[in-house]
């Protein structure tokens, strides 16, 4: 399955699923680890945990297996590991605290100065 299929697969899921604040990050060529981040915010450590699960459900059934999980109940981020896309279900709480949009632009706007110079 392409990489833009599980992309609009776990969007969807995710959107469907209650999931708020919903950010794809673009990293192609900014990292060699994936493609896109999916920052969502979930209302719980139970709402974090299902949305993942719902997304590698739907995966499955689409013949593609998540490389792995990790966070559960009881965390403020769970992190899902697809390969060339990877999801960050973060809390509220959590996501204004480590603010992954503002780093990966941040890291943008500093690649971009030092080709420019």
């Amino acid at each position: 399955m392409q990489t833009e299929e599980v992309l609009k697969i776990a969007l969807t899921e995710l959107d469907d699923h209650k999931g708020q604040n919903i950010v794809t990050l673009d990293v192609r060529g900014k990292t060699s680890f994936t493609d896109y981040m999916i920052v969502v915010t979930g209302t719980s450590d139970r709402h974090l945990k299902a949305l993942c699960e719902y997304v590698a459900v739907k995966l499955k059934e689409n013949g593609v297996i998540p490389l792995g999980v990790e966070g559960d109940l009881g965390s403020d981020w769970v992190l899902l590991d697809i390969g060339d896309v990877i999801v960050h279900a973060m809390t509220n709480q959590a996501r204004e605290f480590y603010q992954l949009e503002k780093l990966w632009s941040v890291e943008h706007v500093k690649e971009t100065e030092q080709q420019a110079g």
